[in-house]
């Protein structure tokens, strides 16, 4: 039996969802899932305080009944715990998956760069309120139990000949951009590195890839995700979104290998940091 602990490092989900993420993962068989009753705690934009997310958060990971923290919902506030969260974390922290995306990018990040666990971008458990969501979590609790079905595919074993062995990392380009230059960013040189965003101005998107480019050096290179609903801006921005990455990596010299299949939506693909493996304990 998996056992996966839910917690909420930023903001909060209903009850409703995670009565519909339960049902599918007794309807998969093979996992135990434990909301924590912080979860559904609601402070303001918060679930809860920070001192209520970060407990909670170490008790999911520091609990070595647990083989995997996967994390409820994005929104913003994991980088107000995630230094602290790192501090805090045991032994029993070291043998599990940390699951999730956007926001909680900052987490992902401080636990790669403190080689804790085995932190990958996943969908997340408010994802099955999405249209087509069910997929989305099923992909999760399939890579859990050890199937590479739901990889991004770039990462597939062969696809692309040498870039299948070269780590990876992915992350919502606003997260990654606050990263650069904190003590959360690691070291991501020789990674391939994805990025995605949602609901951002095209001149935002710019501004972004205008800062990111200065701080990744010797990265392998950059695949672009999924920049969705993108607002409409007062006047024509001139570029598109690949334009504008490609005019950033051109000018920093990172190599733009195309595109990668991850975003704010159902279809948003596994990137274990790293090198692609299944999560499942050996």
């Amino acid at each position: 039996m998996h056992r996966i602990a839910i917690c909420a490092p930023a903001t909060p989900i209903s009850r409703e969802i995670a009565a519909c993420v339960q049902a599918l993962a007794a309807e998969t068989g093979g996992f135990e899932l434990h909301f924590h009753e912080q979860c559904f705690v609601e402070e303001g934009h918060f679930a809860g305080p920070d001192a209520l997310r970060l407990a909670a958060l170490l008790e999911c990971a520091n609990d070595p009944l647990f083989d995997t923290v996967w994390f409820a919902k994005g929104g913003y506030g994991s980088a107000r715990i995630a230094a602290a969260a790192v501090a805090g974390m045991d032994a029993a922290a070291q043998g599990k998956a940390f699951c999730g995306y956007s926001d909680c990018g900052y987490l992902l990040a401080a636990l790669y760069r403190e080689n804790i666990g085995r932190p990958a971008h996943t969908p997340m458990p408010v994802d099955v309120g999405r249209e087509g969501g069910e997929v989305a979590v099923r992909r999760v609790l399939g890579w859990l139990a050890g199937d590479d079905g739901g990889l991004e595919p770039s990462l597939a074993p062969g696809l692309a000949p040498g870039l299948d062995q070269q780590p990876a990392v992915a992350f919502n380009l606003m997260t990654l951009a606050m990263l650069c230059g904190t003590r959360l960013m690691p070291d991501l040189s020789g990674h391939v590195v994805m990025v995605e965003e949602v609901a951002e101005h095209l001149y935002a998107i710019d501004r972004m890839f205008f800062h990111l480019a200065e701080h990744l050096p010797g990265i392998a290179g950059l695949r672009l995700g999924r920049m969705s609903k993108v607002p409409v801006n007062d006047r024509p921005f001139g570029a598109d979104v690949e334009e504008i990455a490609r005019d950033w990596c051109g000018r920093a010299g990172i190599p733009f290998l195309g595109h990668a299949d991850i975003g704010h939506d159902a279809a948003n693909r596994i990137v274990p940091f790293g090198l692609a493996r299944p999560a499942a304990r050996q």
